[in-house]
């Protein structure tokens, strides 16, 4: 039985990005999430004594040049070699951008398949491990005829970074299908640059294993990377957590709850049980708080008061941090009265909402506003004017919810 661990997208010293980064006690972890991820996984390779890990592209982040990141990769490689475990890497468009790619000497044990593409022996296993690196940042064409033909009667192994037929979120490079690949004849493709986990075959294996370490809320939830166990020449595979630190999304109801005291209590019975199922060291969680209550107007006027509890709440489990509390209420239909001078006022708002004058002048007044901002951030922050729409029409409900909460919440 031989079992190989199979990881791509590191991104070492990519920095993750968390209004929770404001808390001291956490910048620590944070700061070297990506470091301790991939130390994660030389960790369980050593301990569970893997035959080989595979590096699916994108090890590096980006054009920075950082000493200490040489040093560390060169560090956590070097463990394998004392171990004997090589390592197959293939570069990504993040690695092709990187001067540190070509420049840190890497440990003999550390084979790194060029722009040419080959094949490597296992040892003297009847395992054959292909690959083709990025030659530059961009790939546009497959790569699959850079491939050779997989070895007859063995396990065969294939490296590539790839968007696949493309992925949400992520650039397009290296095109190609999956159906493609299932005809290329190997036994696994072992794939990186898409971030989220997904097995798209499983005969033969084509395995996307995701990030192994999330870098904000976008890519939430717990991160691995994939183990690969050979018997006979038949493949399984299982996740293997490697996340230090994970983004999470938490969904708390507080529908029937009318005291400040239930909700304090119901908000951390729930926060409790996630710290308690977390795998990673820390969590980084963005709360939305739902449900239809009494008490929402109230809650709405203390939001800023409740999200300060709620952090504190987080902290109190030593495991979790708040990244954002959002609001999400429904009020009783009993405390609806669209006859009182509020319930007028709350109309009257909504009309105006939809006037084109008024959304023209909240476009305009965004407009000034985003001006000042640097226009690389602008162009993240809104990307179309669909987006600025959006974002103009959310900033106005939300004035409006500010000013009801205001007045409903004090006459209740």
């Amino acid at each position: 039985m031989i079992r190989i661990l199979h990881t791509a997208d590191v991104h070492l010293d990519s920095p993750l990005k968390s209004l929770a980064l404001r808390d001291e006690a956490l910048q620590n972890t944070v700061q070297t999430a990506t470091r301790a991820a991939f130390t994660r996984v030389v960790d369980y390779a050593l301990a569970e004594g893997v035959s080989a890990l595979l590096i699916a592209g994108d090890l590096f982040d980006g054009a920075e040049r950082s000493a200490k990141t040489a040093a560390f990769l060169t560090g956590q490689l070097d463990r394998l070699m004392q171990a004997d475990i090589p390592v197959f890497y293939i570069k990504g468009n993040h690695d092709a951008e990187n001067p540190l790619t070509g420049e840190v000497s890497l440990p003999d044990n550390v084979h790194v398949f060029d722009g040419r593409g080959g094949r490597r022996q296992l040892g003297e296993t009847n395992i054959w491990i292909h690959g083709v690196s990025f030659s530059g940042r961009q790939a546009p064409d497959s790569l699959l005829p850079k491939f050779g033909s997989p070895e007859p009667d063995a396990v065969n192994i294939a490296l590539l970074h790839t968007s696949l037929a493309g992925s949400q979120g992520h650039d397009t490079y290296a095109p190609c299908s999956v159906a493609e690949l299932s005809a290329m004849g190997f036994d696994y493709w072992a794939l990186g640059h898409v971030h989220k986990r997904q097995v798209h075959a499983t005969s033969p294996w084509i395995v996307m294993p995701g990030i192994p370490q999330g870098r904000d809320i976008g890519e939430a939830g717990p991160k691995s990377a994939t183990l690969l166990t050979i018997k006979d020449q038949k493949i399984s595979i299982t996740e293997v957590p490697t996340s230090a630190a994970e983004f999470l999304e938490l969904t708390v109801d507080i529908g029937g709850l009318e005291t400040d005291d239930e909700i304090r209590s119901h908000i951390r019975r729930q926060l409790q049980k996630v710290a308690e199922d977390l795998s990673a060291e820390a969590g980084l969680i963005r709360i939305t708080l739902t449900g239809q209550t009494g008490r929402k107007w109230q809650v709405l006027r203390d939001q800023d008061s409740w999200a300060e509890i709620i952090a504190e709440l987080a902290r109190g489990t030593e495991r979790l941090w708040v990244e954002k509390v959002k609001f999400d209420l429904t009020e009783k239909a009993e405390g609806a009265d669209s006859k009182s001078a509020i319930g007028e006022l709350e109309r009257l708002m909504a009309e105006i909402r939809d006037e084109p004058a008024f959304a023209a002048e909240m476009r305009e007044l965004l407009g000034t506003v985003t001006g000042e901002i640097p226009t690389t951030r602008r162009s993240g922050l809104l990307p179309s004017e669909e987006a600025s729409e959006s974002l103009a029409r959310s900033l106005s409900e939300g004035g409006a919810e500010s000013i009801l909460a205001a007045m409903k919440g004090a006459s209740e």
